[in-house]
């Protein structure tokens, strides 16, 4: 897994706020959002099958437990 890039947003003044990165495996760009306060909270979305408009679960759903457990690994301490 790659990390092309990564940002945190505040979402709004009442929003759960979370990090979202942007990440390449295997050729296939996704995004992962992983919400602040909420570590079981995490999607994960192929930005080429959103670009096709596939939202779907199970066709465009990955195992964001799987990918937030590598991202944190790499977290700075």
């Amino acid at each position: 897994m790659r990390i092309i890039s990564t940002d945190h947003h505040r979402n709004g003044i009442s929003g759960c706020p979370f990090t979202i990165h942007l990440i390449n495996e295997e050729g296939d760009t996704k995004v992962v959002i992983m919400f602040d306060g909420h570590p079981d909270c995490v999607a994960v979305l192929s930005v080429d099958q959103l670009a096709k408009g596939d939202i779907a679960f199970g066709s465009n759903s990955w195992r964001g437990d799987v990918y937030a457990a590598e991202l944190r690994s790499r977290e700075p301490v």
